[in-house]
């Protein structure tokens, strides 16, 4: 996408040919090329822990040490509700949450900004993780997909919100991996947390919905200095969760 944000409102007639086909500036993605980093350093732990024969269906114990445990959630243990996104169970498991992590991180930075990318991220697994605890307490929950989905539901909003200025289908195509994603979680795979899903996905459309800008000649990669900020806390935070879960399911910290 290639756009040039004016202050002053051009013509209507010339509208498309001042937005769209302008030179931007390349962007480097090393938000989301961390937080897939974080990911598979846990991931690496955890077989280190359980065994090389868990690659494929994980194993249970870096999972009960890390996991989104909700009754240990419950008896005080709140870091659960972080640690266990970066949890995974499984390889094929921990390469679709980064896949999907790849491209949509990088949209967003793309298109919005990297702060937002963090931001969106971290709040969305605290809001999956919120209504997962609401509706399944019971069950152990592992995996970034809330956080992920949060940031589906930020770019679908981004989507209606700038959809005079994005290729035509940009929109559907949100939609679309929407519907996808409740497909497969309500009736092709018993075990995915649906309710992680439901609850990031609404966190980034909340978010969307406050954050990004109706005014077509407001620039939404343009952020202030404590956006920019709360972007570094939220990716520091994710990092830090991740160093955490690590030490956690290495038993260098013990509950």
């Amino acid at each position: 996408m290639s756009l040039e944000y004016k202050n002053e409102e051009p013509p209507a007639e010339t509208f498309e040919e001042q937005e769209v086909g302008q030179p931007v500036e390349p962007v480097i993605t090393y938000y989301s090329y961390l937080l897939i980093a974080c990911l598979i350093a846990v991931f690496l732990t955890q077989i280190s822990v359980d065994g090389l024969e868990t690659i494929v269906t994980g194993g249970d114990l870096s999972v009960s040490l890390a996991g989104f445990d909700k009754m240990n959630f419950r008896l005080g243990q709140y870091w659960r509700i972080l640690t266990g996104a970066a949890v995974h169970a499984g390889i094929l498991h921990l390469f679709f949450n980064s896949y999907a992590l790849y491209v949509l991180g990088r949209l967003t930075e793309i298109l919005s900004n990297r702060a937002h990318l963090a931001v969106v991220f971290l709040l969305s697994v605290i809001g999956g993780g919120i209504l997962s605890l609401l509706f399944i307490p019971d069950a152990i929950s592992v995996g970034a997909s809330g956080g992920i989905v949060g940031l589906l539901g930020y770019m679908t909003v981004y989507g209606f919100k700038r959809r005079k200025l994005l290729p035509e289908g940009f929109l559907k195509n949100m939609l679309f991996n929407i519907g996808f994603i409740a497909f497969i979680g309500l009736f092709l795979m018993e075990k995915i947390d649906n309710f992680g899903h439901l609850g990031g996905l609404l966190t980034g459309l909340v978010y969307g919905l406050i954050q990004i800008p109706g005014d077509l000649y407001q620039d939404p990669r343009e952020v202030r200095p404590v956006t920019e900020g709360m972007g570094m806390i939220a990716l520091g935070l994710f990092v830090f969760t991740s160093i955490f879960a690590i030490l956690v399911i290495l038993q260098f910290i013990k509950f």
